[in-house]
Formats: C-alpha cells, structure tokens, sequence
C-alpha cells in the first residue's frame, strides 16, 4: 500500500487527473456488468458479461489521451479487438435469441445484446467520427433484433438509444477533462520555452549594448594611439593604450556583472565615456541640459541610450559634431557625418525594447548628412 501511495504522489497534476479519467470511465463498464450480471443470474451469462467489459477496458485503455501503456502496438489492435469482441457477443446473443426455445434463455439473451450494445456505446462508438449515427443505426438493429413485436422493437431501440447517447455524453465529459489539462500543460510548456527565449533575446541584447561600445572605444583609441606613435608622440599613444587597458578591464568588469545578471550603469558615468570615446574618434561632443534633469526611474534607459548612440555614431558616421540634449520630458542625440541611410540595427531594435517597457518612445530622423534620436519619456 505504502508502494502504492508513494508512486501516486510522484505522478504530476495532469497524470493524477488522467488516472482518475480512466477509473471512471471503468467504473461505468464495471458499473453495467455487476447490473446486468445481476439482471441475469446465470453464471455463463455472467461469464460473457465479464469477457464483454474486459474488451470494452481494453478499448478505453487505448486511447491515447488515457493509456499508460508506453507500447504504442498494443494501441493499434485493442480498439479493433474489443469492437470484435463486443460485435461477437451482440451477433452470438442474437442468434440464441431468435432460434432459443426456452423463454429464460431469450430473455437473457435479449439482456447480453443490449448489454454489449451499451458497452460498445460507452468504449468504441463515443471515439468514432459519426458517433451519433453509429448509436442511431446500433439501437435500430438492437431494437429490431431482439424484439418479438413492433411495439416492442420501438421501445427498445429508443432505450438503447438514449441510453447509448447518455453513455457517450458521459465519456466526452470524461474525456474533456483530460484534454483541457493536456492543452494547460501544452501553453504552459510554451509559455516556459518564450520566457527562456525572452531571457536569451534580453541578454544578448544586454550583451551587444555592453560589449559594442568597448569595442568600438578599443578600436579606436588603438588606431589613435598606432596614429600618434608613428607620428612620434609616443607619450600621447602610451596614454591611449593606458586607456585601452582601462577599457579592456572595464569591459571585462561588465561583463561579469551582466553575467550575475545585474546591471551597473549610470547616466553621469554614460555621459562622460561617451564625450572620451567621441573625442578619440576626432568628434566633439556638447552637452545640453544636465543628467539630473532627466526623472530617476528614466536615469538607467538614459544610460543605455547614450551608449547605444555613441557606438552608433563611433560605427556608422564619420562625425565632427554631437549633441546630446537632456530634458525632463526626453532626450535628443544628434550627429553628422552621416552617408547614406542609417539602418535599423540590433541596437536600435534593443533601445526600442527597453524605451517601450518603461513607458517611452524612440523616434528616428535622417536628413541631409544628420541623424537624430529623439526620445520621449512618456508615450503619448
């Protein structure tokens, strides 16, 4: 018992419901073979009704949606066996029915063809496509098979009928419950593979923003500093390279902090990295308004802003002039030295992303040889 109790409780939600699926669909074939067993009295009556409920368990048990049998061939021919061995008993009940003699041996060979019937309708015919016009044509024949009279054959294919079409309703209902746990599970399951896809999009992401403007400030500074070494400024380029290092080692501190999934950026500290690195690359940067002016809670997109925009600018222009302007309500950067037309990067895709999750907007705007980014704080 304790065996027992320990693998129920190591089933999930939607195997602990499917278990109870199938108890009650078997405990409606139990249910009519212990109320007809009884209606017949006859221990070999009894013995057809119990071969006739195990074929109907088997036929449930193979379905999919309830089957715990992990073979797959024991699917394919459970169903067709049982539809045999309910057709046998409903075909062997009727010829005993209409060439018996004795009237105790028709009248419980009347009971074990409607029983299988009944049983038929409860595991076979609520799967089929046309289950409707099976147990139509099923209670017409029953009714007309095992009846003595017109009256009489009426009366049973009505019953047979409506009690067939009764069974079916109460095994749809059965099986709806599963099918709606399958479906939950499914959208959860879906649900965790967009949340994983979400986090992995979020991080690179995070991961081109942090990494791209190092890169871009290390590569230049390097081609400043090969600049001024071959022009015989060798302090100046020590200093580059100083630089360099710095960078490289900010980078790699970056790094590690995105990797514990945090993120350390500051608007003030953006603002200043980006007038070095522009004034490596031979382009000035003006500051209007002040980083305190932009609201707290905008202070971290802000940031990431800044950085996306100078890598932009350090990538994709050959700028002389930025200006980066800071108000209350947004902020603008602007630069020249643009040619052609500006795309639409991962960058820009991932500013678009952290502007709309708090709230605010991203315009674009390219003309003549300028390109701006105007940002908005509140989405109006």
């Amino acid at each position: 018992m304790t065996r027992w109790y320990s693998w129920l409780r190591e089933q999930s939600g939607p195997e602990k419901f499917r278990l109870y699926s199938r108890l009650m669909l078997h405990g409606g074939i139990v249910g009519v073979v212990v109320a007809m067993s009884l209606v017949g009295g006859w221990i070999g009556q009894t013995v057809v009704l119990v071969v006739a409920g195990l074929a109907a368990a088997g036929a449930v048990e193979a379905q999919p949606e309830l089957s715990s049998w992990p073979n797959t061939s024991y699917r394919r021919w459970a169903s067709p066996v049982g539809a045999v061995v309910l057709t046998g008993v409903w075909l062997v009940s009727a010829f005993a029915f209409r060439s018996g003699t004795d009237e105790m041996v028709v009248d419980r060979a009347r009971i074990t063809g409607i029983f299988a019937a009944l049983l038929a309708a409860l595991s076979i015919i609520a799967f089929a496509q046309r289950k409707w016009w099976i147990i139509l044509g099923v209670g017409t024949a029953t009714g007309l098979v095992f009846s003595s009279s017109p009256e009489e054959a009426l009366l049973t294919s009505v019953m047979v009928v409506l009690a067939g079409s009764l069974l079916i309703v109460t095994t749809m209902v059965t099986m709806w419950g599963p099918r709606i746990i399958d479906d939950l599970e499914h959208a959860r399951e879906l649900e965790a593979d967009l949340q994983v896809a979400e986090e992995r999009l979020r991080f690179a992401r995070d991961l081109h923003d942090v990494v791209g403007r190092s890169f871009s400030a290390i590569a230049v500074k390097s081609d400043l500093a090969a600049a001024l070494s071959r022009s015989g400024a060798v302090d100046r380029a020590a200093v580059e390279m100083d630089e360099v290092k710095s960078l490289a080692v900010q980078s790699m501190g970056e790094m590690r902090t995105l990797v514990r999934g945090y993120r350390d950026i500051g608007l003030d500290r953006e603002v200043a990295g980006a007038r070095s690195l522009l004034l490596a690359a031979g382009c000035r940067l003006v500051v209007e308004g002040d980083p305190d002016a932009v609201p707290a809670r905008f202070h971290e997109v802000a940031a990431w802003v800044v950085r996306e925009g100078t890598t932009n600018i350090v990538r994709h222009s050959s700028a002389t002039l930025a200006t980066l302007t800071l108000r209350g309500t947004g902020m603008t950067l602007r630069n020249n030295g643009v040619s052609g037309e500006p795309g639409g990067g991962s960058g820009l895709r991932g500013l678009t992303d952290r502007l709309t999750a708090v709230g605010a907007t991203l315009d674009t705007t390219a003309y003549d040889d300028k390109f701006s980014l105007d940002i908005r704080w509140e989405a109006t």
